[in-house]
């Protein structure tokens, strides 16, 4: 089964109060580019998403959306200062000594004073926050490899139906090419007679002129070759690894196949039929582009 590249999925998962859920979304790319987007507050765990994505997913650009939901009880906590609090006592008893004041603080007095007591939000346990963000995870890439295998299905259907028609039109041109060489010949030969007036033709000439021909616009060796691409990229669109760099070069043989099929053909059917493998070849190029 073949993966594109084209994909979303979403993932949700609560604990502990805590949620967290993670939508996805995916284009073709020529690497694995993981972008992630998250509250500020968790910008800890960009790096392992990015890290744990990637094992997951081998290219795309990948668009990582996270948000938090905390409804936990207890979010923040005090934080009493006991070193400052011992420097605004020591500096009272000081002013009650020098200026003869009585010492009258009270716990009610320190209290109010500037950081004794500190409100701060309470950290959260990083590998609780993972462990929950990891699940979501999951599920998101989870649906999107769904969705990406639904998409890569349709497109290798596409492309083996494009390949049926590059065999149909090879075979065309095989057969076609079997008749240029006598036609030339035949051609050649009645106006070599025209020329010279019914005059007795130079066999021997003639048979190097047709060779020479025969030479220049034998294409055996492409159709061959193209064949065997064809085959190779069948083969190749049964695996179930990325497959989406390989095929591109696959692509890239079988245009440089039909280009040369197309400078060496002498027959208008062949030129029409060569120029249906180029039309063909780039649309499964445009297609291959999305697969992983």
């Amino acid at each position: 089964m073949i993966n594109s590249m084209t994909g979303f999925g979403r993932g949700e998962h609560v604990k502990d109060q805590r949620k967290m859920i993670v939508e996805m979304k995916s284009v073709n790319h020529r690497y694995c580019d993981v972008n992630v987007r998250l509250p500020r507050k968790l910008n800890f765990l960009e790096n392992d998403i990015k890290t744990y994505t990637k094992k997951k997913l081998s290219r795309g650009k990948i668009d990582v959306y996270l948000t938090y939901e905390d409804n936990s009880t207890k979010q923040e906590s005090i934080r009493f200062n006991e070193a400052l609090t011992e420097e605004y006592l020591t500096y009272f008893q000081y002013i009650s000594d020098k200026y003869n004041l009585e010492n009258d603080i009270k716990v009610s007095h320190i209290s109010r004073y500037p950081d004794v007591f500190v409100l701060e939000e309470q950290q959260d346990d990083e590998n609780l926050l993972w462990g929950i963000l990891k699940e979501a995870l999951d599920l998101a890439i989870e649906k999107m490899v769904e969705t990406r295998q639904v998409e890569g299905e349709l497109l290798k259907k596409d492309i083996l139906l494009k390949m049926t028609a590059m065999k149909d039109a090879l075979f065309l041109i095989e057969k076609e090419s079997s008749t240029v060489v006598k036609d030339y010949q035949i051609k050649l030969e009645a106006r070599i007679l025209e020329l010279l007036s019914n005059a007795a033709v130079d066999e021997a000439r003639l048979a190097v002129e047709v060779a020479l021909f025969a030479d220049r616009c034998c294409i055996d060796e492409e159709i061959v070759r193209l064949r065997s691409h064809i085959e190779h990229m069948e083969k190749t669109l049964e695996s179930d690894q990325p497959i989406g760099r390989k095929l591109d070069f696959l692509t890239q043989e079988m245009n440089r196949e039909a280009n040369t099929i197309l400078s060496k053909a002498n027959s208008l059917l062949i030129s029409g039929h060569g120029l249906e493998l180029k039309t063909d070849i780039e649309k499964i190029r445009e297609q291959i582009q999305n697969i992983e």
